[in-house]
């Protein structure tokens, strides 16, 4: 696939700043989306942001809205270019417009799979170590647009328990926390008994596995895995798309492709902070991946 984009780009002839030029691309914009905070996000996309503007010779800017909805009515508005996903926000830019974006890579793990898991968790001295221990207690989600955050918990945790994900029902208080990197701090400090946030489910509890939010938080002091303990895990869940806004010019659209396809090989230190921990880098990928995630979202909307 890296050959054949890089093939296709060779036949259009042009550099990046002529690419930009001829379409009227003026600058490019990037969404990252929550899940740690934003100086943090914005450092771990910089490199990126810098390949971006040698590539379309024009200035690129990284956006780290407050929450997920940011992203996504971004996207909506067409006010950013481009973004790495959780599969549930592309499932909600899909159905308010499916002409808005479109998928092209997805992360792919150190196993070649391109799954991820949303991870309940504890701390280790709070003598939980199951759901029926959270009975009564408060159960923190990152954000109501997060794949792993809220939707796949909110489906498949009631599965288990037999009861609804309103307060009070089977959990004492489910409160949202407002992201990843929060929902970890909070359930870490002692401000809510458990939470869950996402990873590869790959490698060592102690590193916070090989990529996702417990990983990044590790590698930023935060935590230290030994204080926590695993008390859920959902079924695979297919990892969110990196998209671009589908009216961008096919010349800008193959260029941004390409450069993200190549990042792994091209950088690895700049592909780790953008992909949240190790990874084998990106490969293609389109809707029909997505098409699960998307229905769920529906029937959960309705």
């Amino acid at each position: 696939m890296k050959k054949l984009i890089a093939a296709a780009l060779a036949t259009t002839a042009l550099t990046g700043a002529a690419l930009a030029q001829s379409a009227d691309v003026t600058e490019f914009r990037i969404g990252i989306l929550g899940g740690e905070n934003a100086q943090d996000r914005m450092n771990s996309y910089e490199c990126l942001r810098g390949y971006t503007e040698e590539r379309l010779g024009v200035p690129a800017k990284l956006f780290a809205p407050a929450d997920y909805n940011g992203v996504i009515q971004g996207l909506l508005g067409g006010t950013l270019d481009m973004a790495w996903m959780g599969a549930s926000s592309y499932a909600a830019v899909y159905l308010q417009d499916p002409e808005a974006v479109e998928p092209v890579l997805v992360k792919i793990n150190l196993d070649g799979s391109y799954g991820y898991h949303s991870i309940g968790f504890a701390r280790k001295d709070a003598g939980i170590n199951t759901l029926e221990d959270m009975q009564g207690k408060v159960f923190g989600f990152g954000d109501p647009n997060s794949t792993s955050g809220y939707l796949i918990p909110s489906i498949e945790i009631p599965q288990t328990t037999g009861a609804t994900m309103e307060s009070g029902d089977y959990f004492g208080e489910v409160k949202f926390t407002g992201g990843h990197e929060q929902t970890i701090v909070a359930v870490n400090n002692g401000d809510v008994a458990g939470g869950v946030t996402w990873a590869d489910g790959q490698g060592n509890w102690e590193d916070g596995y090989n990529s996702g939010a417990l990983r990044k938080a590790v590698d930023a002091g935060l935590v230290d895995m030994n204080d926590l303990v695993e008390i859920w895990r959902s079924k695979p869940i297919p990892e969110g798309p990196v998209v671009l806004r589908k009216d961008l010019p096919e010349e800008v659209k193959a260029t941004m492709t390409a450069l993200v396809d190549e990042l792994h090989e091209m950088d690895a230190d700049c592909a780790y902070g953008v992909a949240a921990g190790e990874s084998l880098g990106f490969d293609p990928i389109a809707h029909d991946a997505y098409v699960s995630i998307v229905e769920a979202r529906k029937a959960k909307s309705n």
